[in-house]
Order: C-alpha cells, then structure tokens, then sequence
C-alpha cells in the first residue's frame, strides 16, 4: 500500500514500539506506559493526534528509562491523545494578550488565475524573510505592503520557478506539491533513505559520570543541554528535556531576531547569549560545551561548521557529547541545505494538497496544527535521551539527526483517517495553565505526559534572550 492511500489509521501503541524498538531500547519498559485517546483528536484526515501523542510518549518513557537507571525508581507514565493534540497547538497568552504568531503577508498565494501556474507559500515572520520576498516580486518593502499586492504580484509567476527564485535568494518559499509529486522528487528519495530518528557514533569515549539523582527528582536533574535551536522544532526538544528535569540553557545571538512563541518555548530554561560571529562568542560557547551533556542544534546543516561546531569538533572538544542536528529536508540530497519551516514542508511534501482533498476544498489546506514541528521537537527529545543511555552503556559521542520532512513521510505512514473532519475543534479549557514569566503574566498549556512518581514540569519561567550568564548554574 502506497503511504498516500487513505487507509484506517494504525494502533498508536505499535506506532510507539516501532519508535522504541528501532532506538534499540529495551522491551520491558512498554508495559509501564499507558495511551488514551483515538484519533481522530482533531479535524483532519491525518493521524495528528497518534503523531502527537506517541512522539511525546516516546521522550516522556525514555525520560523514566534514565531515571530508572540513575537510581532505580522505575515509574508508569501516561499520555491523552488530546492532550498531546493540543499541546501541539502551541496556544499561549502573555499579559491576556494571544500574540500573533504570523506575518501579515505569510501564508498561501495562488500563481496565475485561481491557482493554475500552482500555489505557493511564504513564511516571512522575520523582517529579512519578508523584505527578501517583496524585493523579489518588486513591491515596497516594509510591513505595511499588503497582502493584496502579494497575491497580484505572484499572478505573474509560476509556483516552482518562485520557489527556485526564492531559494537562491536565501528565502523561504515552497511550491504546493501532491502526495505523488513529492514521492517523485529527487529530495524525497533522500528523505526516505534515513530512519527517522538517526543515531550514528562519531567518536570514541568512556561513559560520562552522572550526578547521583534523589528518588525525589526528576529523570534528567543535573544533566546540562545546550540549546541553540530557533523558532519551534527545536525549542520544543529542549522545553521538554528541562520538563523531565535537565538544565537546559538556550543560547541566542545577539543579533538574531526570535519571534513572540519564544516566550512559550522557553520554559524551563536558561536564556543566555553568545555571538559565534566573535572570538570571544566562541570561546564562551566552548567553555560550557565542555561541562554539557547534550547539544541540540537547529542550523541549516553545514552552518555551525564555520564556527568550529561539526559534530566532530562537538566531539572533540567533549568526549562522550551527544549531539542532536535538526533539519528541514535532511543533510543529504539536493535539498540538503534549504531552509524550512513546518509550514513550507507541509506544502512542498504533500499533505496539504491531500488535506484540502479530504476536506472537499478547491484551496490547499494546511494540517490543523504544526505537528511537523512539534512531533519532531519531541522526537529530538527521545533521541536525545536514548543516546544517553547508549552513551552511558557503551561510551562514545553520538549524533542524533531529525528532519521536518522525515516526520512529513512518518506522518503518511500512519495511514488516513476515516471521517477525520467530524472530530470536535480544539477546546482548550482544561489543559492551561499559569506560569512565571519574565515576558509577563504566561497562561500557556501543560505537559500532557504524567508520570507516577515525579510530575513533569518546567521550574524556572520562560526569561527573555540574555537574561543569564553564559555559565551553568552552581552546584549545591
């Protein structure tokens, strides 16, 4: 059966033992988990809630697997399929304000008349995303360009030769593809050649001493993880390693702009800068690099290998690191360096044109949350922790690779589900919670893994870009 046949969808506990088993962790561990829910949890014709729900589950069981081992407290864990669903959704308020999260001019255009040189999508929720964009259709430049000069503008191109455009002028724009255009792209043969969490070695090392851990805490207390991921994916792998107790500290340049779902995808962490365009920047990085347990990283691949960061050098500079590499279409093939977003990767690799196809629509129609970006934050989360317990059973630095369209086909192979769009729209009332923020008042949703023993959470509020120090907090 092709992966873009509806079909009903598969059992989302075997969807979570086929993750488990392929990380090689251990069988027994299955038992203590328990799933609640069906999909579908949400209005689509995807299995988003089993995606949702079995990428959380497989970090929040491997969390408890690490804890077991550092002192034996084994614990059940649970996961609600809505729950996890809606925690996907990223839904936030600061100050009773519900920031807007996208560009006035992002989003989908049709090319020529009613979409027939295709449709293309632009993510422009950074100033020179956006401006790089007009430049190219030959508008004004500046935000108060309106969407309507967008959408005429682009009449005048065809889809594909916008994105080729766009591409080499560093932007991010992708065409609106089929299920069955994007199995036939060169990129899609790359994509499906990787599992889709992918552990490789790439040095030697003995096991790294952990701090002993009190029955009291949480799994990953007193492991440290250097965050320099951006905008959702990867803040979301790093919120949840500090939800099971790690220090995680995020590091931004200051140069770089962030967008307001940082105030959201921050909890729990350090927020410290260092400018990797410096020496001093760099050194500063090193410095806690070499106390850091895990290194999760979000740059286009290739990118932090001009400041001394390949994953070699990481291994280098920390015997025994494990390292985690997020990417938008993998680190092989022709598409192996371009940029994306989830949004985009939703476009070019298919569902939305299958989704739209479900639902009935002349228009394409995007899945009904970001579950790219959220399942695979939540995958670099369980990879992360299962090459810690590689590491700590065998030695040796480990690099972890995701990519955004890897979790695309993963999602496909799901399978589709029947009368998807009958399902309830999101309502959540009862998954919120308020938080201590140094952006303001925070209501923003819980984690919707439990465990029995040390409840998942997140200590220290979400703190702006630089309110730390580049150094690990102190050890009592």
């Amino acid at each position: 059966m092709s992966t873009a046949d509806p079909s009903h969808a598969i059992e989302p506990l075997a969807v979570l033992a086929d993750i488990w088993h392929a990380a090689g962790l251990p069988e027994h561990a299955l038992q203590h988990l328990t799933l609640t829910g069906r999909d579908p949890a949400l209005p689509s014709s995807f299995a988003v809630g089993t995606a949702a729900q079995t990428s959380l589950a497989a970090a929040a069981l491997a969390a408890t697997q690490i804890g077991e081992y550092r002192n034996g407290l084994g614990q059940e864990v649970s996961v609600d399929m809505r729950h996890a669903a809606l925690e996907c959704f990223g839904r936030f308020t600061i100050d009773r304000r519900t920031p807007e999260l996208w560009d006035r001019i992002a989003g989908l255009y049709a090319c020529g008349p009613n979409g027939g040189a295709g449709w293309v999508r632009l993510h422009t929720n950074f100033a020179h995303h956006r401006d790089g964009v007009l430049r190219l259709l030959g508008l004004p430049l500046g935000p108060e360009t309106p969407r309507e000069a967008v959408a005429l503008a682009l009449q005048g191109w065809k889809a594909v030769a916008f994105e080729d455009a766009a591409a080499q002028a560093g932007l991010v724009v992708a065409a609106l593809r089929t299920l069955d255009e994007w199995d036939h792209h060169p990129q899609s043969a790359a994509v499906a050649q990787r599992p889709l969490v992918d552990f490789e070695k790439i040095g030697e090392a003995p096991p790294l001493a952990w701090p002993a851990l009190p029955l009291s805490a949480r799994p990953l207390q007193g492991l440290r993880v250097l965050d320099l991921t951006r905008i959702l994916a990867g803040p979301v792998g790093g919120r949840t390693l500090a939800a099971y107790g790690a220090d995680v500290m995020l590091v931004n340049g200051p140069h770089l702009p962030n967008i307001e779902a940082i105030i959201d995808t921050s909890r729990g962490k350090l927020s410290a800068l260092a400018d990797l365009r410096t020496a001093e920047g760099r050194a500063g990085l090193r410095a806690v690099l070499r106390d850091a347990h895990v290194f999760i990283q979000g740059y286009r691949p290739g990118a932090l290998a001009a400041f001394g960061l390949a994953p070699e050098a990481v291994a280098q500079a920390r015997p025994g690191i494990v390292m985690v590499s997020l990417s938008a279409y993998g680190e092989t093939g022709p598409w192996a360096g371009k940029r994306g977003f989830d949004s985009l990767v939703q476009t070019a690799t298919g569902p939305n044109h299958a989704e739209a196809q479900a639902a009935g629509s002349a228009q394409p129609k995007a899945l009904p949350m970001q579950i790219l970006d959220m399942a695979t934050g939540f995958l670099m989360a369980f990879g992360a922790q299962a090459a810690l317990l590689r590491q700590q059973a065998a030695g040796g630095s480990w690099h972890v690779r995701v990519s955004l369209a890897r979790t695309a086909l993963w999602l496909r192979s799901l399978g589709r589900v029947d009368h998807g769009f009958d399902a309830p729209a999101a309502d959540f009332s009862d998954v919120m919670q308020a938080y201590d923020s140094g952006y303001g008042a925070l209501v923003a949703t819980r984690h919707a893994a439990q465990f029995s023993h040390t409840p998942a959470g997140w200590d220290r509020p979400s703190v702006p870009p630089g309110t730390n120090p580049l150094a690990w907090p102190t050890v009592d």
